[in-house]
């Protein structure tokens, strides 16, 4: 696909919107248009702003300009044996770099190796007056606007329009095991928290309401003792893909799905549906036709939060009033002309 520096071009774009007094509907690749409310405004197009900007393999760092395809990203660390460890899920052949920051999802491996915010180590950002702003850096060490760049993780557009990240990246482990071990959720539960005071390789587990999955990843030693003390049956390590890009049977159902994200030592919930659990518990999918006020005092009864996963009224759990004060000023700070994808994560954004 090659490489494009659109910069000028997007100020063009944001200037224009300020003086016809229309809002931008910011959109890559669309593979993520289910998440959040529905968005309203002049569309532009990020896949326009695309390449790798810099791979350091020595420092563990790349940065790519928003447009750049995931998978050109991922197939860049591959080569040098390196990975995104946050395990992005695409959700579709085209997915972005900056779709995949806005949207702030993280794959299996998430509760063992972190989210995908605490691998942003800088941000290249324009604001809602037309202005290239720069957050953090290229290093750890570099901690200046650090958490602003962190912040745009999971903003869908709303504070700013990404233009480059710089994203820490790690090795790949050197071996990986997967199995299958047929037990109910409550035992499950019980044994991931029990397995997680213990030095297991685990790097994922999910349970289907019938048996649990786990993935084992890190030195051939240590996966292969950790294989040999839990027994199970061997499984594919596609499956964790499938997982990720929710193509298994539990995603295809017709009820409306919903994500849970709980504490990790949460009980088995009594919720009304069928459950795909992930994360050892600490995210949860339902798909339900239940109303979604029960869905979000489900959640919210558990100590979480429940967000619906494809367009829906009720969108995100709403947010307490000082919660929703502070996104409020945030917005207002980065995004002062209510320009970037109104109302997509919240109405009152």
């Amino acid at each position: 696909m090659g490489t494009c520096d659109a910069s000028a071009s997007w100020q063009e774009q944001v200037r224009a919107a300020l003086a016809d007094g229309v809002c931008l509907h910011l959109r890559g690749s669309g593979s993520k248009a289910h998440l959040g409310r529905a968005v309203q405004g002049r569309l532009l197009d990020t896949r326009e702003h695309r390449g790798i900007v810099c791979y350091d393999p020595a420092e563990l760092v790349i940065s790519a300009r928003a447009g750049t395809p995931l998978a050109d990203v991922e197939a860049a660390l591959a080569e040098r044996g390196q990975m995104l460890a946050f395990e992005p899920p695409r959700l579709g052949p085209g997915a972005t770099l900056g779709g995949t920051l806005a949207c702030g999802l993280s794959g299996p491996r998430r509760p063992w190796a972190g989210a995908l915010r605490d691998y942003v180590l800088g941000t290249r950002v324009l604001s809602g007056d037309g202005q290239w702003l720069r957050f953090g850096g290229e290093v750890m060490k570099n901690v200046a606007g650090y958490d602003l760049s962190r912040l745009m993780a999971g903003s869908q557009g709303c504070l700013g329009l990404i233009g480059e990240v710089s994203l820490k990246v790690l090795p790949r482990p050197r071996a990986r095991h997967s199995l299958r071990l047929p037990m109910p959720l409550k035992e499950a539960l019980a044994r991931l928290a029990e397995w997680g005071q213990q030095p297991l390789p685990l790097s994922a587990a999910s349970h289907d309401g019938q048996a649990l999955f786990l993935r084992l990843e890190g030195g051939e030693g240590s996966v292969q003792a950790a294989a040999e003390r839990l027994g199970g049956e061997p499984l594919h390590d596609e499956f964790w893909a499938e997982v990720n890009e929710q193509r298994l049977g539990f995603f295809q159902q017709p009820a409306p799905l919903w994500r849970l994200s709980l504490p990790p030592n949460s009980a088995d919930l009594a919720l009304p549906g069928p459950q795909w659990v992930d994360w050892a518990g600490a995210q949860r999918w339902l798909k339900t036709t239940a109303p979604a006020s029960t869905v979000h005092a489900l959640a919210a009864g558990a100590g979480g939060h429940a967000s619906a996963w494809h367009a829906h009224p009720a969108g995100a759990q709403p947010l307490p009033a000082a919660l929703l004060a502070l996104h409020q000023r945030l917005k207002a700070a980065l995004d002062p002309h209510g320009l970037f994808n109104p109302g997509r994560l919240y109405a009152e954004l």
